[in-house]
């Protein structure tokens, strides 16, 4: 596997290590580049000699498109608080370089394993059934797809109704080297009388109706993935049933005297809070134990609104055209700005009903939006923008970095969705394309400014 890298060092005082590291990587066979701005790469180094402030600045512009390793050079160990600080501005790991040290093993080992995930997170696998690029769904599918890829371990998959949380169960299925099947089990509809037969199968003659032998869940599993939807509904007592199943991976059919041995992996969701309801005591702990050998928690679809209209564009093709009629500038409006109680779940019914009404070629307008809603107009500021000005005040920043913020966010926003191009996007910011020119030079000086270079090269002047 070819495995290429970009190495930004950040501060002059890492030089030395940097030398060192890139000579050890290239033993390792892997192929040093330089970082370039606006492109996309899978993995890339920081080297940095002091946790300070630039450093915490810079580094999730470092990581927005890439898996991010942070290595202290000098010898410097970062301490406890400061590899929780990189770690929040986007770093997935923090490792220290030794004074001399030549063996990239560990350095290797990381990169090898996040090369390996953002292959398959770029695989059709993953990108035609879990569609978004906001970074609360890319960072939760990053975990996802390597906890499925390279470990067995049971998981516990919370989140609100209609996050998608079934079809996280079945990449995990997909992507798990099982060679079974994908069973699923759901938890509200199991009833005291019927449960043991639906989990354990029965024999013919259990009880009265039983007219032959029949399987149930486990061993259906068998080889493959057992998924316990909403198994925070399941009462106290089928719990106890469950929990000696999983950890003896063996069971016996209702009205059966012979254990059966199973081998899955188990994979649950629920809409609940389950340390709340362990608490309480309705959820066993050693249930609850056993089950969240790794757990996850979908976003509302209120925490990843960059993925509404891409969602919309994945239903309408689903609908039956592709590529997906264009969405008219109202249409795309209202879908932004409307409330989804309901999630991705609510947001489909709502494309659908919008797809009924439209007729014809051409893009979707206004007149497909259903007649109760389409004469509303979309409050603005809305709740989520409220909140997030609130959130910066809360942090400290005042009105100058509030607007500068919001202002940097706005053009590479419209700078993603036009691929680049400063005409189209300075259109539609309603500024010329020399301002905004000069906009985009200043932002990239700013972030560029850690990086160790001669002064020719950091002329930033428009």
């Amino acid at each position: 596997m070819t495995l290429k890298v970009w190495l930004e060092i950040v501060q002059q005082a890492a030089a030395g290590s940097g030398a060192l590291l890139m000579t050890a990587l290239k033993q390792a066979q892997v192929t040093v580049e330089r970082r370039h701005d606006g492109e996309v790469a899978s993995a890339g180094i920081v080297l940095f000699a002091e946790t300070d402030a630039a450093l915490l600045h810079a580094l999730p512009v470092l990581c927005r498109h890439a898996s991010v390793l942070a290595i202290a050079a000098c010898g410097r160990s970062p301490s406890c608080a400061q590899q929780r600080a990189l770690m929040a501005a986007g770093a997935l790991d923090v490792l220290r370089w030794p004074d001399g040290a030549i063996d990239a093993g560990p350095v290797l080992a990381r990169l090898q394993r996040w090369q390996a995930v953002a292959q398959l997170l770029a695989s059709n696998a993953v990108r035609q059934q879990l569609v978004g690029d906001s970074a609360a769904w890319t960072a939760l599918l990053h975990h996802v797809v390597e906890m499925a890829a390279f470990s067995q371990a049971s998981v516990l998959i919370t989140g609100e109704t209609g996050t998608g949380k079934d079809l996280l169960a079945q990449l995990v299925h997909r992507l798990g080297n099982c060679h079974g099947g994908f069973t699923i089990l759901d938890c509200t509809t199991l009833s005291p009388e019927l449960a043991g037969s639906e989990l354990f199968g029965h024999e013919r003659g259990a009880f009265t109706g039983a007219s032959g032998a029949r399987d149930g869940a486990f061993a259906l599993a068998d080889g493959g993935v057992l998924f316990l939807d909403e198994v925070g509904e399941l009462s106290l007592p089928l719990q106890a049933q469950l929990l000696r199943a999983i950890q003896e991976r063996q069971y016996k059919r209702v009205g059966g005297n012979t254990w059966q041995p199973t081998q899955f992996r188990l994979v649950c969701a629920t809409n609940r809070e389950l340390e709340d309801e362990v608490a309480r005591g309705a959820f066993r702990a050693d249930l609850y134990y056993r089950i969240a050998g790794w757990r996850c928690q979908t976003p509302p679809l209120r925490e990843r609104q960059d993925d509404i209209l891409p969602l919309a564009r994945h239903f309408l093709a689903e609908l039956g055209q592709r590529p997906a009629p264009p969405l008219d500038a109202a249409v795309r409006e209202y879908l932004l700005l409307r409330d989804y109680p309901g999630n991705v779940r609510e947001l489909r019914q709502t494309v659908t009903r919008i797809w009924h009404r439209h007729c014809g070629p051409g893009p979707i307008t206004i007149g497909a939006l259903p007649p109760e809603e389409r004469l509303l107009a979309p409050p603005w500021p809305d709740p989520y923008f409220e909140a997030a000005v609130r959130r910066a005040l809360s942090l400290g920043l005042n009105l100058s970095d509030i607007t500068r913020c919001a202002s940097d966010l706005a053009i590479r926003l419209v700078l993603a969705e036009e691929h680049g191009n400063n005409q189209r996007a300075a259109a539609r910011l309603g500024v010329t394309d020399r301002a905004l020119q000069i906009r985009r030079k200043a932002a990239a000086c700013a972030a560029s400014s850690l990086t160790p270079a001669p002064p020719a090269a950091k002329n930033c002047h428009p």
